[in-house]
């Protein structure tokens, strides 16, 4: 690190940063790196296992699915960015992260989490125009469709991800590169910088705002008319089996969505960064893992696809 005089501040260019991660002697640590190793673990095969089954069995290529498998694919990704860190630095005294690696984190995680929020409102969309419009559904969201949703969805993450990297990384860092969480986001980084972060934090509420809001409300208008074409029903078994549906869509998108709107688009929800922390697992960790076990647990489709391979298995 060198230092360089700006006015009354001695502003650092840092090359490297602490995690500091959770508070807590070495035995807190060890059972939560046993916890969230657990945790990461019934992640990464429950999504693995829901890439492998929608990608095998011909049953399933259809647009829902196509879906969720990119949002399994995207959850999988999640881990990877934060989790190895974050459980190594659980037995390591050393917590060091240095800049570039910092800064990728942070690129991947804004990418990743603005995807997530749009392919949420896609599946949404999907659900509604299969119930509420069946026979444009085909012509609506054909695979060519489909793609370039999903690819639309991953275009918004990089472009967010572009401005809040460059946003936040081109502020100067005060003498502390201590970052109190357990890896590299928003809140504790502006809390180390010596600049204005005004701005900053202007452009975090405004697109994380515009962002959350705008497909929350994409999300609860398509399953407003959801719900009224289902209450239309006559058959009470096809009711059952749409409300099933569609409840498991909305427990995954209330929990992400709650836990960023009260993160990111609303300032001073968050009273402390330990409280952050928390927050900070249920959208990076818990969802994930209920994603999986919420589509495959809950999904007729899928449990019956997994038996067809397990018999092809056994029969081979």
């Amino acid at each position: 690190m060198s230092p360089h005089r700006n006015g009354n501040l001695s502003v650092m260019y840092l090359q490297e940063f602490v995690l500091e991660g959770f508070e807590g002697g070495l035995q807190t640590h060890a059972w939560l790196f046993a916890l969230f190793l657990a945790l990461c673990v019934v992640a990464v095969l429950g999504n693995l296992t829901m890439i492998v089954v929608i990608t095998l069995d011909a049953r399933l290529h259809s647009p829902m699915y196509f879906f969720l498998k990119n949002l399994s694919f995207v959850d999988l990704c999640y881990l990877s960015v934060i989790y190895p860190k974050a459980l190594a630095n659980f037995l390591s005294s050393s917590k060091v992260i240095i800049f570039a690696e910092c800064a990728t984190q942070f690129f991947f995680l804004s990418l990743l989490i603005t995807t997530e929020g749009f392919l949420l409102g896609m599946m949404a969309y999907d659900r509604f125009m299969a119930i509420c419009s069946p026979l444009h559904y085909p012509i609506t969201m054909r695979p060519l469709a489909c793609a370039r949703l999903v690819l639309g969805t991953y275009c918004a993450g990089f472009f967010n991800s572009m401005v809040q990297t460059s946003f936040t990384f081109s502020l100067p860092f005060c003498s502390s590169n201590h970052i109190d969480h357990f890896f590299c986001d928003v809140p504790p980084l502006l809390k180390l910088a010596c600049g204005d972060t005004a701005i900053n934090k202007l452009v975090m509420f405004g697109l994380c705002g515009l962002l959350i809001v705008g497909t929350t409300l994409v999300v609860l208008i398509s399953y407003g008319y959801i719900t009224l074409t289902i209450l239309r029903m006559s058959s009470g078994a096809g009711r059952h089996k749409l409300f099933s549906t569609c409840g498991s869509h909305m427990t995954a998108v209330s929990l992400f969505y709650g836990t960023l709107f009260v993160m990111y688009a609303q300032p001073g929800a968050v009273e402390s960064m330990e409280q952050g922390k928390v927050i900070s697992v249920f959208y990076t960790l818990v969802t994930p893992m209920l994603n999986s076990l919420i589509y495959s647990l809950r999904n007729k489709d899928v449990k019956d696809a997994l038996q067809r391979l397990g018999q092809k298995h056994t029969a081979m």
